[in-house]
């Protein structure tokens, strides 16, 4: 089972950026917890603060892996380019949040990704992540 993570804009500072919000757990810290408990689980992981780049790591893991789990941060509220990328590959993608947009401002309850993906994971911090996992090793 091959699965990659792509985490968009700020998430690079998860453990110091808002830790009432997001935590304070470093991702790169969760990420080797997540790979000791799935070990035959193939982890990619990319992050990047620029919106062109999420999409060109999406078209190039798009048709080889098992799955993508994709945190786009704030492009989920702006990006339409985003959104079609998603539609044009062929590995499933769900759609991860550590908060509950829904419970934020009224511009994060507008999704670009949501309608593309097989599923959403909102507000349960990173055991999101480890529950979209969950989902794949189960298809």
């Amino acid at each position: 089972m091959r699965i990659a993570i792509i985490n968009g804009p700020n998430l690079n500072l998860l453990g110091t950026r808002e830790t009432d919000i997001y935590g304070n757990i470093p991702f790169e810290k969760f990420l080797k917890q997540l790979k000791k408990k799935y070990p035959k689980v193939k982890f990619e992981y990319f992050q990047s603060n620029i919106e062109g780049e999420l999409i060109n790591e999406l078209q190039r893991v798009g048709f080889d892996l098992d799955g993508i789990i994709l945190n786009p941060a704030g492009y989920t509220h702006t990006s339409v380019g985003i959104g079609d990328a998603i539609a044009a590959i062929k590995t499933p993608v769900i759609e991860v949040h550590i908060s509950n947009v829904h419970a934020r401002e009224d511009f994060r309850k507008i999704s670009h990704i949501s309608g593309k993906a097989v599923g959403s994971i909102f507000g349960l911090g990173l055991k999101g992540y480890e529950l979209a996992v969950e989902w794949f090793l189960q298809q």
